[in-house]
């Protein structure tokens, strides 16, 4: 039997909520082991004054728990 964390994570991007998704997650990789579920909770975007959009994907990750 296996037991699995979850971190909730909030990736950026300029371009769309997919490369902010991707961004979440690959960050996510560089620190977190055995990573096995990515699931999109929330996509919404910021508007900055000037008119710049920043996409924004809340991504709640599970990875296979190790113990502490």
């Amino acid at each position: 039997m296996s037991v699995y964390k979850v971190v909730e994570l909030i990736g950026t991007s300029t371009t769309g909520w997919e490369d902010a998704a991707k961004n979440a997650v690959e960050q996510a990789s560089k620190t977190l082991r055995q990573l096995r579920v990515a699931e999109i909770k929330q996509l919404d975007v910021a508007i900055d004054e000037d008119g710049t959009m920043t996409y924004r994907a809340k991504v709640s990750l599970s990875l296979k728990y190790e113990g502490d």
